[in-house]
């Protein structure tokens, strides 16, 4: 996995814990794209500790989708090529104000689908003319069949997970690859002050299972293996039960 790391969304605690693993195995240049870059201190910290032989904070606003491309054909140009892009960046929102305020219901989709989109397609196209490269995307779970009790965040995922799907498609044959994950409940400080669901991970478990992944070359991995198939088995819940499931 030669070129830098790239981690959009450089405070995410998933996102700095592939770049730690990565870098564990040779990557020596990790680029952290995050706004307030100049607070992301431990983050530089723990991935020197790890290895990276030099880490480079950068200003990355999600939301401003037209400084995407300008921001990416920079960095190559100054970084060299980009081997690892992993894309997570995203915003959990509150389903019951979105429920009432639909401006804050299409900031959750803006960010966690409209962004994704945008990047996405300019990271893809900076890739194709590299010739090479691998993309991370972080769907979810919570994408597979959209419940009552998150269903903004839930609609966004499932958004981006079949855009996800459908490029890495478009990308066989260009060198390219992408690595959709779908964790399920990950205890992190997103999620802070929420009920732990059943088959829940941690950042380093969503991390070692991507690692590994992107390894073996997968194209997509579930975090835990086991939601592959208990979400499976959910499709064939009736809807008047599923509306009544948790988050």
């Amino acid at each position: 996995m030669s070129g830098a790391v790239l981690i959009l969304g450089g405070r995410s605690e998933i996102g700095v814990a592939v770049a730690d693993r990565l870098v564990r195995r040779g990557n020596g240049k990790v680029i952290l794209a995050a706004r307030r870059s100049q607070d992301l201190d431990d983050q530089e910290a723990a991935l020197l500790e790890a290895g990276a032989d030099e880490v480079v904070r950068v200003e990355f606003d999600a939301a401003r989708l037209d400084t995407h491309e300008a921001l990416l054909r920079d960095l190559a140009e100054e970084h060299g090529p980009i081997g690892t892009a992993v894309i997570s960046f995203g915003i959990l929102g509150d389903q019951e104000r979105a429920e009432s305020e639909a401006a804050h219901a299409v900031d959750v989709v803006h960010i966690d689908y409209v962004a994704h989109v945008n990047v996405l397609t300019h990271l893809a196209n900076l890739l194709r003319e590299q010739g090479n490269g691998k993309i991370v995307v972080f769907s979810s779970v919570a994408g597979v069949r959209v419940r009552r009790a998150n269903y903004v965040y839930g609609s966004a995922k499932a958004g981006l997970d079949g855009f996800a799907n459908g490029l890495s498609d478009a990308l066989v044959g260009s060198g390219v690859s992408l690595l959709i994950v779908r964790p399920g409940f990950v205890i992190g400080r997103m999620t802070t002050g929420m009920d732990p669901a059943p088959w829940s991970s941690t950042p380093d478990q969503v991390a070692d299972a991507t690692f590994k992944a992107l390894h073996r070359g997968r194209r997509v991995v579930w975090v835990p293996g086991i939601l592959r198939w208990v979400f499976a088995a959910m499709h064939y819940v009736p809807q008047p039960i599923w509306r009544r499931m948790p988050r």
